[in-house]
């Protein structure tokens, strides 16, 4: 059976282009994205119900609360989601599309295919009559939207997967996503906000270590993908803050000193106890937030919170103006 996740041509060229890069920096590092096969897919489901990792639980407490008025006073005929995964959020926006009868379409686009068809296949039978069109894509590169998708758009970008950036990296997303919008086209954003480090330390080193297998993962991707002969077990988890920067810091850390192979491109020395990092996720406040996506071009309608203040989900549309 192929694999579901198998890349080919340039894809697989830019995976070992980034992997080669990101080996040789002084500070090693990997990018996100290159945790979600599908088996990281499910991983990060399954991290989502957590009972330490409060990001899920309270985006969507926020969306059950606030989508019905705000779907009613924009009316969005298609919603875009970007890294939708299971579109189990989705469904709440969705929902109340429908209520405010302006349910077209919906647009899934993610990087890992099979667990996209497999999103896509459960939604069409769920929502008879919406035209749902998966799109499988890495969004950091392009986000590519059909000009015929019925309008207006929403598209969300939820989960705070803009806090797996650095600001120069989210402004240039954003800035990708405001080209793809047009008059009457919005942007929702969730967005994970400052708060005690001890809740975050827990949050991101859960007691189950299903975040700990998640993180390996990726070096079982790269093994698969590239032929490199990581072992996956000579790593430890490890996950920290960093209060300069106002982000979580999650790492692999070699156990012992070895090297890695990967074909095509030589041999990755680590020594013991030497890192490698594989994701940042960033914390906002108000005016970081404001200040970033006013650089994408993007101008906050909404911000919309939980009671305690975890969590905003923010409405966000184009500096210009539709006049």
């Amino acid at each position: 059976m192929a694999n579901p996740f198998m890349l080919a041509g340039s894809a697989a060229a830019a995976m070992l282009r980034d992997v080669a890069r990101g080996l040789s920096l002084p500070q090693k590092e990997l990018a996100p994205k290159y945790f979600y096969d599908h088996r990281g897919s499910q991983l990060f489901e399954q991290i989502t119900g957590l009972p330490e990792y409060y990001l899920t639980r309270t985006e969507r407490a926020i969306l059950e609360t606030e989508m019905t008025p705000l779907m009613a006073a924009l009316r969005p005929a298609t919603l875009v989601e970007l890294g939708a995964g299971s579109a189990v959020k989705a469904r709440l926006i969705l929902d109340a599309m429908r209520r405010a009868g302006s349910a077209q379409c919906y647009v899934p686009l993610d990087v890992s295919a099979s667990f996209l068809s497999e999103t896509a296949a459960r939604l069409r039978a769920d929502y008879p009559g919406l035209r749902v069109n998966p799109v499988v894509a890495d969004f950091t590169e392009r986000v590519p939207l059909a000009p015929s998708l019925p309008r207006p758009m929403l598209v969300a970008f939820l989960g705070s997967t803009i806090g797996n950036f650095t600001k120069p990296e989210s402004v240039r997303l954003l800035r990708r996503v405001h080209a793809a919008l047009g008059a009457g086209d919005r942007l929702l954003l969730g967005a994970d906000l400052r708060k005690d480090v001890a809740r975050l330390h827990a949050a991101y080193n859960d007691t189950s270590g299903v975040t700990a297998e998640f993180n390996r993962n990726m070096l079982r991707v790269l093994n698969r993908e590239l032929g490199a002969d990581f072992d996956v077990d000579a790593f430890d988890h490890r996950a920290s803050y960093n209060a300069a920067e106002h982000r979580v810091e999650m790492h692999l850390v070699a156990r012992m000193a070895h090297g890695v192979r990967i074909p095509g491109v030589g041999t990755f020395l680590f020594a013991a106890g030497e890192s490698l990092r594989t994701e940042i996720s960033c914390k906002y406040d108000r005016s970081s937030l404001d200040a970033m996506l006013a650089l994408a071009g993007l101008r906050v309608e909404s911000w919309l919170t939980d009671r305690a203040g975890d969590f905003a989900l923010v409405v966000a549309a184009s500096e210009v103006t539709d006049a």
